[in-house]
């Protein structure tokens, strides 16, 4: 064991051990200033002199032989004599769990401390560091008296915070106050124990007996200490405690008392499983001063232990409770990590109450303190505490959702930072709140405020700003604060267990007056939680998209994603809308700003599980119709909401087996369904290079038709962004050398480790290498380039330099963007794509990712310089129709059901993918050679045709009888791929929602229009008749099949016979409408 102690700055003396002590005091000896002393010291150092005296050693090392022993000799007796002052007072002043709980060899070094200190006449301020044998750290920090707020300036000091290399997770505290007020003595432990195969039954034997006497009803109603005794519970049967036990370290078993162990199991029971927080509070029946003391046991599942400890300190003492003693213990949870045991004994300070109402309030504050932003927890516990956590947490929501919107005006003055400085100034504060009071008054679940009264009030309060504040900027953030409070239509900001502050929000709340028009989404959610700000947004009133966390690597990088952080998602959800013409589900995306910036691998991590998991829970909260939601979520939405999610960047497996089990806990109608890509009975779109599939597609058609190149007979060349490590980057690799073998020549690959390029081609068997090992593109081996090849790594500038410009640099005939930011090429930059002549790196782009280029890009490429791009809502949309089967397959198959027919079902979806993707791009470069324009807007044109009618369609269909729906349902029969539909259709009623349905025979009908018809078709038709037009259409096409099975029975010449065919199936359904 090795013994450390240090003593804070600035102190003029440190001290290690007594014995360091001993060797301090005797240089302190040798300046007193003592004649006999000096006498001594004088003859000693005159020895070789004349007058040699024969008691006087004859050699100085005899001398300080001497004088060693004498002050080692008096030091010892001094160093005794102090001990035996602090043994009796430590004994008597340290309360009795302390002994009981805290090891002898902990005590004795506590006590030699304790001496050394008392012995130098210095303040009990003292810092001790043990090394356990098991690599464990125990820190033991010892403080002169007991006043409030010690023990959070403590916990302030600790090291191995989650931002540290060094990271060790905080395993126990014990914290304990000296009787007599003199000191604090607290010891924090780091590291895991090692679990050792031990029998539960004997180390726990105490708890075992006392669970038993429990459950017979041998014991009385209340102990010798006037504590009432636990009621039976199944949860206290033998066999359970013993599974329970064996989650727990050996030493929490030992240092437990029973009753203590069984009030912390029920806690643990509550939370198992979940990231919940449970809280219990009783009077301290021991206390013998007739104290208030009281109780406070809390389980907090999947938190890091130190922020738990710190911020519940911190919640104690905002409420002036002092913290006398606690422990800090954690158990696994198996699979969900564990869950942090917190047991404080605490006392009401400054006037302060432990009445029913202060610990209602304590426990509800207590469970939000997991889940509060840093900046919520200095406003409400620093800066303003009187305005308490839920006012506090309503602020910096509504500060957070400004920025995006005000940044627009001004991104300085109008910066995070400011706008949460502006609305919380001491000028402003009141006004902030007072608008923070009307947000909780609207939705109130007691009584909430009516249209009309929401609108007198804010009337009222707006004339308080207009007269009471003088500051232009503070006048607006306040007045779109009320805005804020008008354009929220649902929130949990009153469900009791939230992770996170979650707003429904008019999308319109979102538009800027400094922005051009755009299409207004469907509906947005903010979700304001510890670390993260994130947006769902969508397009329609079921839809589907991914959820993608943003994690900037610096402060200035997180400021610039803050202030896009809601273009972004619109932008991604725009996009998702116009490529998911083809399912019934409108487009939608998720994107989640977490602030991670500075940790240890460990700590990003943690944080942004933690995020993906208060994210989901919050738009559950949202969307869920259940006893909880009814009693404590207000309504202004008017209607049941159904949106569905997938992966997307930084999403794991983990976080999706989560989301669908959460889902499932809370009561979702198809939980599985919620988000797609479950890793057992999902389509892994990595596997089964399911959006790779469908750009391939679009780049053989693009290459036939744009430079006359037949990739089955030609060689082309080819750039991609995205390493072979990537989903679309490597599966298009895959499938270029499977469709066209050495024809399609990749003559440079870009990704985040670096870029390789070879004007003739880089090696295919080192790509694919590379793509079945699952590495990046810095793996490319030297070796294998060809003359003018190279690879270029980020580990240089010039290696940056080279992969930040290959897209543009290297000539090919087609570029595929599969990876990187959105708007890499944009109106700033896009004539870098261009070579010095005007003519462009490349003539063709087939959009792989999403937004690489912007579209104000696309545009200037294709006129200046005749760019033909294939743009992303067309090129990579069999990502999100391989999704939308996912759902339909959580809804309509259980998991082993699809599980066992999942090759067959896979299969089939290959087949609809690529027959999906030729239509559109058949009909793509149909009308572009008919009619011209550029390609993108001819994308649009195409989405937005699909879309119209589907909307058309949706809404025609809520006036349907039951039984006409029923005539259109083969429509969403014909779109699923057939295994699926053979083996549950006839289910279809009883597990798809009925709007579900309706939404993908619009959608069916629509798509199937639009690519047999054209844009034109659709477009020319009045919106109001659009969809009477469709549903003759279906009747027209089923005569037309009807004719058709006439003709191939009639005996005619076969030329003939096949013409007539043809003809009937161009246009048959248009012609027999009459409409042209």
């Amino acid at each position: 064991m090795i013994l450390r102690l240090s003593l804070p700055k600035g102190t003029s003396a440190r001290i290690n051990t007594p014995k360091r002590l001993l060797i301090q005091q005797s240089r302190a000896f040798s300046s007193i200033d003592d004649p006999a002393f000096r006498a001594h010291s004088t003859a000693v150092a005159d020895n070789t002199s004349s007058e040699y005296r024969s008691w006087q050693a004859s050699q100085n090392i005899d001398i300080q032989r001497v004088t060693q022993t004498a002050m080692v000799h008096e030091l010892t007796q001094q160093v005794s004599r102090s001990i035996e002052k602090v043994v009796p007072w430590f004994l008597n002043t340290m309360p009795a769990p302390y002994f009981r709980q805290v090891p002898e060899s902990f005590r004795l070094d506590h006590i030699k401390a304790i001496s050394a200190i008392k012995d130098a006449s210095m303040d009990m301020h003292m810092n001790l560091k043990t090394h356990l044998p098991d690599g464990r750290q125990v820190l033991t920090f010892i403080r002169p008296g007991t006043m409030p707020g010690l023990l959070l300036n403590m916990i302030k000091e600790l090291p191995f915070n989650q931002r540290s290399e060094e990271y060790m997770p905080l395993s126990r505290i014990q914290i304990y106050s000296a009787e007599d007020d003199s000191m604090s003595l607290n010891l924090f432990v780091y590291g895991e124990e090692t679990k050792h195969q031990t029998d539960v039954t004997l180390t726990g034997s105490h708890i075992l007996e006392y669970a038993q006497q429990v459950m017979d009803g041998s014991l009385p109603p209340q102990d010798e200490y006037g504590r009432p005794n636990p009621i039976p519970n199944n949860t206290f049967e033998r066999d359970n405690l013993i599974k329970h036990m064996e989650k727990c370290s050996e030493s929490y078993i030992l240092r437990s008392d029973p009753r203590r162990f069984l009030s912390q199991m029920q806690l643990f029971e509550k939370v198992s499983g979940s990231d919940n927080i449970s809280v219990a509070t009783e009077y301290s029946y021991l206390d013998e001063n007739n104290d208030e003391h009281y109780w406070i046991d809390i389980a907090l599942a999947n938190t890091l232990p130190h922020y738990a400890l710190e911020q519940t300190t911190k919640l104690l003492f905002l409420h002036s409770f002092d913290v006398m003693r606690a422990h800090l213990d954690n158990v696994s949870d198996g699979d969900n990590g564990t869950i942090t045991l917190l047991r404080m004994l605490v006392t009401p300070v400054n006037g302060a109450k432990g009445n029913e109402a202060t610990f209602n309030l304590l426990q509800q504050e207590l469970k939000r303190c997991k889940w509060l932003n840093d900046s919520t927890m200095e406003l409400v516990f620093e800066t303003h505490p009187w305005l308490g956590v839920r006012r506090g947490e309503i602020i910096t929501a509504m500060a957070a959702i400004m920025h995006p919107i005000m940044s627009k005006q001004n991104a300085i003055a109008f910066s995070k930072g400011n706008i949460l400085e502006t609305i919380t100034k001491d000028r402003y504060i009141k006004h902030a709140a007072a608008i923070v009071d009307l947000f909780l008054d609207r939705f109130n679940p007691k009584g909430p405020l009516s249209d009309e009264e929401l609108e007198a009030k804010s009337k009222e309060l707006l004339s308080v700003i207009d007269n009471d504040v003088e500051d232009t900027s503070a006048q607006t953030l306040l007045t779109k604060m009320i805005d804020i409070v008008k354009h929220t239509l649902r929130t949990n900001i009153y469900m009791n267990n939230r992770y996170a502050l979650g707003l429904r929000l008019d999308p319109r709340i979102m538009s800027s007056e400094d922005e051009a028009p755009h299409e207004t989404p469907y509906g947005v959610i903010f979700v304001h939680g510890r670390r993260f700000d994130g947006y769902h947004t969508r397009f329609r009133d079921i839809a589907r998209g991914g959820m993608r966390l943003v994690t900037p690597a610096s402060p200035e990088q997180f400021a610039l994603e803050s202030a896009h952080q809601y273009d972004e998602c619109y932008g991604l959800a725009f996009a998702q809308q116009l490529k998911n013409k083809d399912i019934p589900e409108g487009g939608s995306k998720a994107v989640v700003l977490i602030d991670n910036i500075g940790m240890s691998a460990t700590g990003k991590d943690f944080v942004m599980r933690k995020s993906v998991k208060a994210f989901t829970d919050t738009i559950l909260d949202l969307i869920v119709d259940t006893e909880e939601t009814r009693k404590e979520v207000v309504d202004f939405v008017g209607k049941k909401e159904v949106l569905y999610l997938g992966p997307d960047e930084q999403v794991t497996p983990e976080d999706i087996n989560w989301v669908i089990k959460r889902a499932k806990q809370r009561g979702y109608d198809t939980p599985a369904a919620f988000m797609s890509s479950k890793p057992r009975a999902g389509i892994n779109h990595k596997e089964y290079g399911v959006t790779s599939e469908g750009v391939n597609v679009y780049l053989d058609v693009a290459l036939r038709n744009v430079l006359n190149i037949d990739p089955k007979q030609e060689s082309f060349t080819i750039k991609i962004t995205g390493g072979p490590d990537g989903d679309v980057a490597g599966n298009e690799l895959k499938i270029l050398a499977r469709e066209y073998g050495d024809n399609a020549k990749v003559v440079g690959i870009a990704d985040g480790t670096g870029c390789a390029e070879d004007p003739n081609g880089l090696a295919w068997d080192e790509l694919l290498r590379l793509v079945n090992e699952n590495l990046p593109i810095d793996q490319f081996s030297p070796s294998k380039l060809g003359e003018g090849g190279a690879v270029h790594t980020v580990d240089i500038e010039e290696g940056v330099k080279a992969r930040n410009s290959m897209h543009n640099r290297v000539q090919a005939d087609a570029f595929i963007p599969a990876g990187g930011r959105p708007n890499t090429i944009n109106i700033h930059n896009y004539k870098h794509f261009l070579n010095p002549d005007g003519s462009p790196s490349a003539p063709l782009i087939v959009e792989g990712a999403n937004l690489f280029v912007t579209d104000e890009a696309r545009q200037l490429l294709f006129e200046e310089a005749g760019v033909v791009i294939v743009k992303d809502s067309s090129a990579n949309k069999c990502g999100v129709i391989t999704s939308s089967y996912e759902i339909c397959a959580a809804m309509m198959l259980s998991e082993e059901e699809f599980f066992e027919n999942k090759d067959q079902i896979v299969s089939e979806v290959l087949n609809k993918l690529h027959n999906y993707a030729q239509l559109e791009a058949e009909l793509l470069f149909r009308e572009f050679k008919t009619y011209g324009g550029s390609l993108p807007q001819l994308s649009k044109v195409v989405s937005d045709a699909v879309n119209a009618a589907t909307d058309a369609l949706s809404i025609a269909l809520e006036s349907f009888s039951a039984e006409d729906k029923e005539k259109l349902l083969p429509l969403f029969r014909v779109h699923l791929p057939q295994t699926m539909a053979d083996m549950s259709f006839d289910k279809v009623h009883e597990r798809v929602p009925a709007q579900y349905i309706s939404n993908a025979i619009a959608s069916c009908l629509a798509s199937k229009m639009v690519y047999k018809e054209g844009t034109k078709f659709v477009n020319t038709l009045p919106k109001d008749k659009l969809a009477s037009v469709a549903l003759r259409y279906v009747e027209a096409e089923h005569q037309i099949v009807m004719l058709k099975n006439a003709l191939e029975e009639t005996e005619m010449p076969e030329k003939e016979k096949e013409s007539i065919l043809k003809l009937l199936e161009a246009g048959g359904a248009r012609t027999a409408l009459g409409v042209f």
